[in-house]
């Protein structure tokens, strides 16, 4: 696992135990993908099976940056006449999940966002009207 990596996983706020699980699997995974002699695995489905434990973790250390990163979408972005697309649709698209790179797992995280932070703020109704069309937009996933 290269220092970039460790960086990314830092920012999650994994700890060093994790990182060395994570990279474990990486090293795991490329002595089962390069005929080397090592058999790490006995299956396919083996190796999927960890991985896929070994990625909803991630996905659990970087609920965090997700919902800020939904948060501040939501504060910067709920007026039609500042925001770069006046179609909430569209500025959901290409400005959230476009621009942040997100994946069906991150918008599954955003349906469940809960909106008290914006309670009392004048914009509030905007807000919620963005969050109820980035729901029915994106609630299929």
């Amino acid at each position: 696992m290269n220092a970039a990596s460790c960086c990314l996983l830092k920012l999650i706020a994994c700890n060093n135990s994790k990182i060395g699980t994570y990279a474990k699997l990486v090293d795991d995974r490329n002595g089962t993908a390069y005929s080397n002699g090592n058999i790490f695995f006995s299956t396919q489905s083996a190796l999927d099976v960890k991985i896929l434990r070994v990625a909803d973790e991630l996905q659990t250390h970087s609920m965090p940056v997700i919902e800020h990163c939904y948060r501040e979408f939501l504060r910067h972005n709920h007026d039609p006449e500042e925001r770069d697309y006046p179609d909430p649709a569209d500025q959901i698209r290409e400005v959230l999940i476009h621009g942040h790179y997100m994946s069906v797992k991150d918008i599954e995280i955003r349906l469940g966002y809960d909106l008290t932070d914006f309670q009392g703020r004048p914009e509030v109704f905007q807000i919620e009207a963005l969050h109820k069309k980035q729901r029915d937009t994106c609630g299929d996933v």
